[in-house]
């Protein structure tokens, strides 16, 4: 209801004051314990030399951003531009069969890469699933898929086919898990929309040409089977108006985002300080406060970047591929909430919404959260702190349905209709600030630890009553209203109010 309804201007300029100050003087707690422990020895192995005009050292705690964008940057970019290169040379010469040349150079890549015994594994992987798939039965691909899931994230399976693949690298780890497991991800897309083909079957050479797609192919995203097929395959292929332009506008802001975040990370060591339990204990309310949210504002900033580049990539080869995440800033419901968005599509189409239907129904949504967290759960690994992770979710999704299935019967309804819109707007605001902290403790605990996530969590429910509690709700509360606001100002330009103030037009 509270939507589209409009907060005075003073009001909302209020709320953007406290907000900014706000964040500046978590970040100035957050500085002031980076540069005051910069020396510390737990703080060794993380925090490395940076770049020398700054004179400071700087945050390396995270070994994928490091990869990424110093380490390895130089073979993923020499990867990637050769899959441009030959991809639009030969689609050029033969536009027809490009979803044939993305595979074939995709498939030549991961040979050299990882050797045969990773591509034999690969594709032992694709002959099972595929022949699963011939039977359409969405059951049996489902307990295919999940059953080849778990012999990659289990022990003593995952161990045994890590040993195939020969020779010793420092991202084999990685490509193996992300290989595998992304590539599953795509047989298990591909089973199931084979499921729905009302004549025939897909061939075999379908699925190859899908799952070695190279940019998606170690790192994802997931972009279903039917949606990749139909544009892969697409023979017109054209450029909307100033498309290259954003393509490049797009590169340009991703490469400015990789500075912004290098150049933070020599100030403010989000990831290294809340390793450090005996450190943490000692900081203020605030500081904790502003590491809980910042890492999970730079763990998106991470998935938009990584995912950004591939994007980029699988954009100039004519596809439409998932969009980043939506930024933590703008989440206040469990419903929003995602890190990767290419899994969170999947999921939905096969598993949530399938189950869910319109998400209208207590018990048919409980049923359909716990089958995607228990798919979810056995994605990431399985684990203490995933298991955590997804009840503590798993609940949070729920209780929004059952808080709002409460709140539309009367007397709450008619409530609601009596104090307007803004009001509304208000009261609604109150309950997403206490719940946009719900998310930001849910899923830190994957991000860092679960003693952090405990610490913070009692500091700011606990121990910080009523003080750092109120003001940290009410700062959050001001940054969920300039949400809402740009939330409805966008609902505003999708869906103009009619001018004539609602009269019918003359028949």
């Amino acid at each position: 209801m509270g939507i589209k309804a409009a907060l005075p201007r003073y009001e909302l300029y209020l709320y953007t004051a406290v907000l900014g100050l706000a964040l500046i003087w978590a970040g100035s707690w957050i500085f002031e314990a980076s540069s005051e422990n910069v020396n510390r020895k737990a703080f060794r192995e993380s925090v490395k030399p940076g770049w020398h005009y700054f004179g400071r050292k700087m945050d390396v705690a995270d070994f994928e951003w490091v990869m990424w964008f110093t380490t390895f940057r130089n073979h993923i970019l020499f990867a990637l531009a050769g899959h441009v290169i030959f991809a639009k040379i030969l689609t050029l010469v033969a536009p027809k069969h490009r979803s044939f040349i993305f595979g074939l150079y995709g498939g030549l890549a991961v040979l050299v890469t990882m050797g045969w015994t990773f591509m034999a594994l690969v594709l032992s992987h694709c002959i099972i699933l595929y022949s699963v798939a011939t039977v359409k039965s969405k059951l049996m691909c489902f307990a295919a898929g999940l059953a080849t899931l778990a012999s990659i994230k289990m022990e003593p399976y995952n161990s045994w086919q890590e040993s195939l693949v020969t020779g010793s690298f420092d991202l084999q780890d990685l490509l193996f898990y992300g290989g595998c497991g992304f590539s599953i991800m795509r047989c298990m897309s591909f089973g199931l929309e084979n499921c729905e083909k009302k004549d025939g079957n897909y061939k075999f050479s379908d699925l190859l040409k899908y799952n070695f797609y190279l940019p998606f192919f170690f790192f994802g995203p997931v972009m279903t089977f039917d949606r990749y097929h139909a544009q892969a395959n697409r023979t017109q292929l054209t450029r909307k108006d100033r498309e290259l332009w954003n393509i490049t506008s797009k590169a340009l802001t991703h490469l400015g985002v990789v500075l912004v975040v290098d150049f933070f990370f020599h100030y403010l060591y989000i990831l290294t300080i809340p390793s450090d339990m005996k450190l943490v204990t000692k900081l203020s309310d605030w500081c904790l406060a502003g590491l809980a949210y910042s890492n999970l504002v730079y763990d998106w900033v991470k998935a938009a970047v990584m995912f950004g580049v591939i994007n980029t990539v699988a954009t100039l080869d004519h596809l439409e591929p998932p969009q980043p995440p939506k930024c933590i800033t703008m989440l206040y419901v469990f419903s929003e909430t995602h890190f990767d968005r290419g899994i969170n599509d999947w999921l939905c189409k096969y598993v949530y919404d399938y189950i869910g239907g319109d998400h209208d129904r207590i018990f048919r949504e409980l049923l359909a959260t716990l089958c995607t967290f228990a798919v979810t759960t056995l994605w990431l690994g399985p684990c203490e702190v995933v298991y955590i992770w997804s009840v503590l979710n798993c609940f949070g999704l729920n209780f929004e349905l059952w808080v709002a299935k409460l709140f539309s019967l009367p007397p709450f309804s008619t409530l609601e209709r009596m104090m307007g819109g803004a009001m509304s707007r208000r009261v609604r605001g109150v309950f997403n600030a206490a719940n946009f902290w719900a998310i930001v403790l849910y899923n830190v605990l994957s991000l860092n630890s679960l003693e952090f996530a405990k610490l913070a969590g009692g500091r700011l429910v606990l121990k910080g009553f009523p003080l750092s509690t109120l003001s940290v709700l009410f700062v959050t509360y001001c940054g969920v209203q300039l949400v809402k606001e740009r939330e409805r100002r966008q609902a505003l330009l999708d869906e103009p109010e009619p001018v004539d103030g609602g009269k019918k037009k003359a028949e």
